[in-house]
């Protein structure tokens, strides 16, 4: 199995990306973070994101997704962020990295579960605030920036997908796959 993913800011069209590649027939895996928003907002808690349990819960949710998605068959995968991004979040947040999102980038790393290059999903230039998207363009710009960087402190090559239609950014992460596969 080949798993790429796609990160980069809030609102940058990462999901509108993967949702045209799943459409096509590649394997996807949805981003955990925005499901464990979703839960805890229902629970009552307002923002879960301010409490450094929240990262716990989605390296938990990432590696749940990510180990049913293993059991897919052989091919090309896409993975709608990852416990790197959850790294990224982290800092941008102040926060520690917890034991348990730390034991889940060294298993990442150890059984080299991604390949090597990372798509990352330029800012469109505006923002849609949701239930869980509650973060202005600035914000987001900013961490944007520190998931690139994040991303190459782990030895990440970042290849950059520009804003544009989703059918064009859908065709470019589909070329540079090609490229990467031979």
């Amino acid at each position: 199995m080949k798993r790429f993913i796609l990160t980069g800011a809030p609102g940058a069209g990462k999901t509108s990306i993967l949702r045209q590649l799943q459409q096509e027939g590649f394997s996807v895996v949805d981003e955990a973070a925005t499901d464990v928003i979703a839960l805890e907002q229902a629970r009552g808690i307002a923002e879960p994101w301010t409490q450094p349990a929240f990262l716990d819960s989605v390296a938990a949710l990432q590696h749940q997704r990510q180990m049913q998605a293993a059991l897919q068959p052989d091919g090309i995968q896409f993975h709608d962020r990852s416990a790197i991004c959850t790294a990224a979040l982290a800092e941008y947040l102040g926060f520690a990295i917890t034991p348990v999102l730390a034991q889940e980038l060294d298993r990442i790393r150890a059984e080299e579960i991604f390949e090597r290059e990372a798509f990352f999903i330029r800012s469109l230039g505006f923002i849609e605030p949701t239930a869980a998207r509650r973060i202005s363009l600035e914000q987001a710009l900013r961490f944007e920036r520190i998931h690139e960087e994040v991303y190459k402190r782990f030895g990440f090559e970042i290849v950059i997908i520009e804003p544009g239609a989703i059918q064009d950014r859908a065709d470019a992460v589909k070329r540079a796959v090609l490229r990467r596969l031979g």
